[in-house]
């Protein structure tokens, strides 16, 4: 007689098995370090790759053990913008676009013409985010960015906004003890670097501020070094003790490639990285560090691959600088985008052409041309402003040049975020539960639960 075999489990009953099992050993990571790629898309990662390292080659970011998906819509749009998808990564929250840190009922409501405004009565809350809850529990905190420091996705770390634009709003809520600061910081960020003085600076001075408030001076009497120049930022000694604000431009720092091309006094993003690390890691209770490369998202909207490529690459030098720095034994490396573009490869252009360079075919090498007989460019988006009323050839020194706008479908003044799932890398203490496919939501109690928090 056989034996009687055991039922099958149902597949909800699986699924809701495997939810049970523990992903991780809460507070198994002593310091995070979440990067974030701005617009960094499946197709964006494998140009870089190819541009830099050939079809073959990996990406420091490739090489960590951990890999998942990530679905980005936002509680009101299938396309998200930045800042309701790193509000998700940073509080756990859907949230409508346009809005930072705050509860999903809350509305967008659009800030006056100098940054400032607030949500209106009955508008939303504040929820928590990733470093007020690292702060509650005596880690450091830092963001350090491309863009301005209040652009969305730095914002989302540290402010509540109904607006992504009331940037006046946000750099106040960063001033320790000043009208407007947000006091679940505690005493403050410890690293904060990035550009963006305007809104930090009365009109007065050139800035946006209404108030004439100072916020820069303001930060430096509580206790913060102001640096304002690459060179500045190398002679800074982490050890010295203190808190670091980094202002590298009135508005978005440089492009990586006009930035080594002009030799500009900027740091690069691998540079503000490694000082960021060494000063956070004073704190003998660990740290939480946010990172991102946020001008890839810029060069794509304006459908100039070259510049994305290489803000890509100049993302990748900073996390392999990270890599060198940390114990992944204590230390969780997060790497992700908050959204998609519509750059897709195009054509069956043969091994080891440039990626931004026109299609030459696999078979026999030529020029491959379209069904009117131009030839085109590997790289193209899907909209945006560089359509003609009809296509003509692309030549190979033309679209391999530093401001070449790769062509695209729709006319657009400006090419949109694409809707589509992002890639997820991670590595470290506190890794093992990134996998599958998740929600942007999900990434925040993960790493919330690798924290202990």
């Amino acid at each position: 007689m056989k034996p009687m075999m055991k039922p099958l489990l149902s597949v909800a009953a699986l699924a809701a098995a495997l939810h049970a099992l523990p992903a991780q050993a809460a507070g198994e990571a002593k310091n995070v370090i979440f990067f974030l790629g701005d617009g960094m898309g499946p197709t964006t990662v494998t140009a870089s790759r190819i541009y830099k390292y050939g079809e073959a080659g990996k990406l420091n970011m490739e090489q960590l053990s951990r890999t998942a998906r990530v679905k980005t819509f936002s509680n009101d749009a299938q396309t998200t913008d930045s800042a309701p998808s790193m509000s998700a990564y940073m509080t756990g929250v859907k949230m409508n676009n346009e809005v930072i840190s705050m509860s999903a009922d809350t509305r967008a409501i659009d800030p006056n013409s100098n940054g400032t405004g607030n949500c209106g009565s009955g508008n939303g809350q504040p929820v928590a985010t990733l470093l007020e809850l690292a702060k509650a529990k005596g880690k450091a905190i830092g963001a350090v960015t491309t863009t301005r420091v209040t652009h969305a996705t730095p914002a989302a770390t540290y402010s509540h906004v109904c607006h992504r634009d009331a940037e006046s709003d946000i750099a106040a809520q960063a001033v320790p003890g000043g009208a407007g600061y947000n006091a679940k910081l505690g005493a403050g960020l410890d690293v904060l670097m990035g550009g963006g003085s305007k809104f930090f600076l009365p009109t007065a001075s050139g800035g946006k501020r209404p108030d004439g408030r100072n916020l820069l001076t303001e930060m430096q009497a509580k206790g913060y070094t102001l640096v304002s120049s690459g060179s500045e930022l190398a002679a800074f000694n982490p050890q010295s003790g203190g808190k670091l604000l980094g202002i590298f431009n009135k508005d978005h720092m440089d492009y990586e490639l006009d930035r080594v091309k002009n030799s500009l006094n900027q740091p690069s993003l691998a540079d503000m990285t490694a000082k960021a690390i060494d000063t956070l890691s004073r704190n003998g209770n660990g740290y939480v560090l946010m990172v991102e490369g946020g001008r890839i998202d810029h060069a794509l909207h304006g459908t100039n691959a070259k510049r994305a490529l290489e803000d890509t690459i100049a993302f990748d030098n900073a996390i392999k600088t990270a890599l060198a720095k940390v114990d992944l034994n204590n230390t969780l490396i997060v790497v992700t985008a908050d959204h998609d573009h519509t750059m897709t490869i195009n054509g069956y252009a043969k091994r080891g052409n440039p990626i931004h360079d026109i299609v030459r075919g696999y078979a026999d090498g030529k020029e491959s041309k379209d069904a009117d007989g131009a030839t085109y460019t590997a790289l193209v988006f899907g909209n945006g402003p560089n359509r003609k009323a009809s296509r003509v050839s692309v030549d190979s020194a033309t679209a391999m040049g530093d401001d070449y706008q790769q062509e695209t479908g729709v006319r657009l003044s400006s090419e949109t975020h694409g809707g589509g799932d992002v890639m997820l890398m991670s590595s470290g203490a506190g890794s093992k539960g990134f996998k599958g496919v998740m929600d942007n939501t999900k990434v925040f109690g993960l790493v919330k639960s690798a924290l202990g928090l």
